[in-house]
């Protein structure tokens, strides 16, 4: 299967760029090793349990969210596509950022570069976030997540990108 542009391994915007995780990167955060490029502040613990949805050269897996070629967050989809209830295929996105890097827009960015590759290869994302978590709220708001399906079992709003 030849995989669309926008799945590459490594996705550019303006800021950011967006190399999917490698075995070492994986076998660091959960070993607790501590890779030169990352920001002090990285990992967090979102991001070694994001560990957990890592598969090895999966497009649909996780990505590091690199700035000037440091590693300040991760961000990436639960596992490839699956049909919805509405029979469209659809992607869950988890994403977060060190302190140190928050408020800048980087989240807004690196979505958009993600959401936009998940059209592209035709499907619609979802992303569950706290209801008390306004900065995240907002970035998926500035992102066209316009569609609430009300909240899942941990208390999260579930929301949706309508499919352009």
């Amino acid at each position: 299967m030849t995989l669309p542009p926008a799945l590459a391994p490594v996705l550019a915007t303006e800021r950011l760029r967006l190399p999917l995780w490698t075995a070492a990167d994986v076998a660091a955060i959960r070993g607790g090793a501590r890779a030169p490029y990352w920001h002090p502040q990285f990992p967090r613990e979102d991001d070694r349990d994001a560990t957990t949805l890592w598969r090895d050269g999966d497009p649909w897996s996780s990505r590091s969210i690199t700035v000037h070629d440091v590693v300040v967050g991760s961000i990436g989809f639960f596992g490839p596509p699956e049909p919805a209830a509405d029979g469209t295929p659809e992607v869950e996105v988890g994403y977060g950022l060190v302190e140190a890097a928050r408020g800048r827009g980087y989240a807004t960015e690196a979505l958009t570069a993600l959401v936009a590759a998940a059209e592209e290869a035709g499907a619609r994302v979802r992303a569950s976030v706290l209801p008390d978590n306004a900065p995240s709220l907002r970035v998926l708001a500035t992102c066209g997540f316009t569609d609430l399906r009300g909240s899942n079992e941990d208390g999260e709003l579930v929301m949706a990108r309508p499919l352009r």
